[in-house]
């Protein structure tokens, strides 16, 4: 009798699209598959800041002790979630094939010209000196105040459609999302914002699916739709993180796209208020890449990322999770 898979997911909807799209793959591939709903730590408490919960891979570790306990085969994630270290006894699996990478800002319903609203706080800040907006990802809140210094930054927690719901029933002038999450789920507002100057998380917009280390049938069940090109960029971007000794939720930025026979890499690293930045863009050969994203850290510790790490810390903020 053939073993049936048994995929470990959380139970938002997102969560649980990403895990049914993982278990059609598995089926393409003629493998058996069922699903297991959990409530991850940050599931649960979802009026805490991200930054304040202090635990390391919020969203992750409750599938890694279900892996770990031989309860379920693989585990689903949003890899811009898994922290850069995997728990021991637990390996990549797969990265799918990435979506986008952008952020949105979901103007509130009522809002009919944000567009125009943010280009003129902009230039001219007192126009609206009370705007609110709401995320509770400390690297989208340091570039958006780099960008809208002025402006009033409110917590957000709970799933993409708890927190369209908060966003709806408040007083804010909108929200930060990803795009890839309310796109996945056909949630993504018409009126949404993509905000090409901000720089994403680390691996945003990839899937990754984890399962135990020796485990050889779950890891080569999922061989047939690992991206190479994703997992390439993901790493680099997760090396990045690494070098700069960075959680899911410090203020660290990075995308690397392959261009061609090229690799571009962004990075960057923005204090809490977002007063000071440290940022480098590096394009180098894919064949020569190896460790981007190690170079790029190093380069950015030496041109002021130290600083500004050693400010975020001594606020008492460097954890894991972003949503």
């Amino acid at each position: 009798m053939q073993k049936v898979l048994r995929i470990g997911t959380r139970d938002s909807q997102l969560a649980v699209w990403q895990a049914t799209l993982v278990q059609s793959l598995l089926k393409e591939a003629g493998v058996l598959s069922e699903l297991v709903y959990m409530k991850s730590e940050g599931d649960i408490d979802t009026v805490t800041p991200l930054y304040a919960l202090g635990v390391t891979g919020v969203f992750t570790k409750t599938l890694d002790a279900a892996l770990l306990s031989n309860r379920i085969d693989i585990a689903v994630h949003s890899m811009k979630d898994v922290p850069v270290q995997l728990a021991r006894g637990i390996q990549q699996a797969a990265v799918l094939k990435r979506a986008s990478h952008k952020d949105l800002f979901i103007p509130h319903p009522a809002l009919k010209n944000a567009k125009e609203v943010l280009d003129a706080t902009a230039s001219e800040p007192n126009s609206l000196e009370s705007a609110i907006v709401a995320t509770s990802s400390v690297r989208r809140i340091a570039q958006w105040k780099r960008r809208y210094p002025h402006h009033t930054i409110t917590n957000l927690r709970g799933n993409v459609n708890t927190r369209l719901r908060k966003l709806g029933e408040s007083n804010w002038v909108g929200a930060i999302f990803a795009a890839a999450g309310l796109e996945r789920i056909d949630l993504r507002p018409s009126n949404a914002i993509e905000l090409d100057w901000m720089l994403p998380a680390p691996a945003q917009g990839a899937i990754m699916v984890v399962c135990r280390e020796k485990d050889d049938y779950a890891f080569q069940s999922c061989q047939s739709f690992n991206n190479e090109e994703t997992a390439l960029c993901t790493k680099i971007e997760r090396d990045f993180l690494s070098g700069l000794m960075g959680g899911c939720s410090t203020p660290i930025s990075a995308l690397a796209e392959i261009i061609g026979d090229k690799i571009n890499f962004k990075g960057n690293i923005v204090s809490p208020d977002g007063s000071l930045i440290s940022e480098t863009e590096i394009s180098l050969l894919k064949t020569g890449a190896t460790d981007l994203g190690f170079k790029a850290a190093k380069e950015v510790m030496n041109k002021g990322g130290k600083h500004i790490l050693d400010l975020f810390r001594n606020k008492g903020l460097t954890t894991n999770g972003e949503v």
